[in-house]
């Protein structure tokens, strides 16, 4: 017998978490935080030491009703707090392993240690592209890009035929950190019995196919060394996760003779965890400031020469807390000048509070003569004809939606009745709901 049981993700994007039951053995698929919930509710972007149920409550992490004595692991895709962030608050509710890849256990350490947070848990490293026996079940990490270093589809190959939970993904045939798709595995296991595809379904109403990283790097380089910003100040602001994004604009500083200058904690947090794991290295070619104090100092610094820097900061969704919005509102001690450019290498994640924020923070920097370039961007999550290739290559015989609002996931339902399937082959799931496949 499996059992699918939708607890996050599937109302909404993000708070993303699947419990897949296989006779008397679970596994937990993701733990993930309500990002625009949890910052609503604490007025802050970095996970605080606070009580779960509150939390819980608010809808900021997923309320995990199953039975624990069954839980054999937990198993983060990847490192994005949308399906890691509840782990610090609800791991150790569980007498087992988390297992992901080295770069997400290194981000999933550095929160721990940085919020003073302890769980009881062993946290497991299992690379790209390998497997692990998990009670009775074989676990798989597949190699796939997205917007976050070592993101894997987890293939769960069980005696009665093999899930695939695809939660997030795109398909970059031109990666700038890391390997291609591991396509040829993917096709592999569609000869197999695939018994069900769980689905990120945030762009499946787009037809199109998502463009390579390696498309985002030629914006910024149209930005960076296409506009004339001889004697401006350049600041640019992006996911703090996103590590190839950051390889790029340290790439293209280093072209305009700039030192570049990384502020925040979270900028810090994912550039440490990725130099740990041998990802990247970026210390070496920029200056990395974490905290309020320092940052100040340097601002102040950097305020007297500007073009000799570049700075990338902390702030792309308007965050109040952040780096560029305290230089926007004057807590941190930096004055633009006329025409200083501001670079949102990022799109506004669609929420009601960020759209909010960022209009705060825009409205600041208009008022103060800044030269706004936006959207400087693409995307990590794969569009319509991503999907349908995935389900050409595993040709599941079930489709369930995840990640994704009702809107999104009858898209990729949509996708998948233009592909024959039947109705009966796709489940449109909600928080709470539970489908038995055999």
């Amino acid at each position: 017998m499996i059992q699918i049981e939708a607890i996050g993700g599937y109302n909404e994007v993000g708070k993303n978490c699947t419990a897949i039951r296989i006779d008397n053995e679970i596994l937990i698929l993701d733990m993930g935080v309500h990002l625009d919930n949890y910052i609503e509710y604490t007025k802050d972007e970095d996970l605080l030491f606070l009580e779960p149920n509150e939390l819980i409550k608010v809808g900021a992490i997923p309320d995990i009703n199953v039975e624990r004595e069954l839980v054999k692991a937990i198993i983060p895709t990847h490192a994005h707090l949308d399906h890691v962030g509840a782990i610090p608050y609800l791991a150790n509710n569980f007498d087992c392993p988390i297992i992901c890849t080295p770069f997400t256990k290194a981000v999933i350490m550095a929160i721990l240690k940085d919020e003073k947070i302890k769980i009881k848990n062993k946290i497991r490293e299992l690379n790209v592209n390998s497997k692990i026996k998990v009670g009775s079940n074989i676990i798989e990490f597949i190699n796939i890009t997205h917007s976050t270093p070592q993101t894997v589809m987890v293939a769960i190959h069980t005696k009665y035929g093999t899930i695939v939970y695809a939660n997030d993904f795109k398909f970059d045939n031109y990666p700038i950190l890391g390997k291609k798709p591991n396509y040829e595995r993917l096709k592999e296991i569609g000869k197999e019995n695939v018994l069900a595809l769980i689905v990120d379904s945030i762009y499946a109403g787009e037809q199109k196919k998502t463009p390579s990283e390696a498309v985002a790097k030629d914006m910024l380089k149209d930005v960076l060394l296409g506009t004339e910003n001889k004697d401006k100040g350049i600041i640019i602001t992006t996911f703090s996760s996103h590590l190839a994004r950051l390889k790029s604009i340290i790439e293209l500083g280093n072209q305009l003779n700039r030192k570049i200058i990384l502020l925040g904690r979270s900028l810090a947090k994912y550039v440490y965890a990725g130099e740990e794991v041998g990802i990247v290295k970026f210390s070496d070619k920029a200056e990395i400031i974490r905290y309020g104090k320092q940052i100040k100092e340097k601002l102040k610094k950097i305020e007297k020469n500007k073009k000799k820097y570049l700075v990338i900061c902390t702030g792309h969704q308007g965050e109040p807390k952040s780096v560029l919005s305290k230089i926007s509102n004057g807590l941190f001690p930096f004055k633009f000048d006329y025409e200083d450019h501001v670079i949102f290498s990022c799109k506004i994640i669609p929420s009601k509070i960020n759209i909010k924020n960022r209009e705060i923070l825009e409205n600041n920097l208009k008022q103060k003569g800044v030269r706004i370039f936006r959207d400087i961007h693409v995307s990590g999550h794969a569009c319509r004809e991503d999907h349908r290739d995935l389900i050409n290559m595993l040709k599941p015989k079930n489709i369930i939606p995840a990640h994704g609002n009702k809107e999104m996931e009858n898209a990729m339902k949509d996708l998948a009745l233009e592909m024959n399937y039947k109705e009966g082959n796709i489940f449109v799931l909600k928080d709470g709901d539970k489908v038995t496949l055999q």
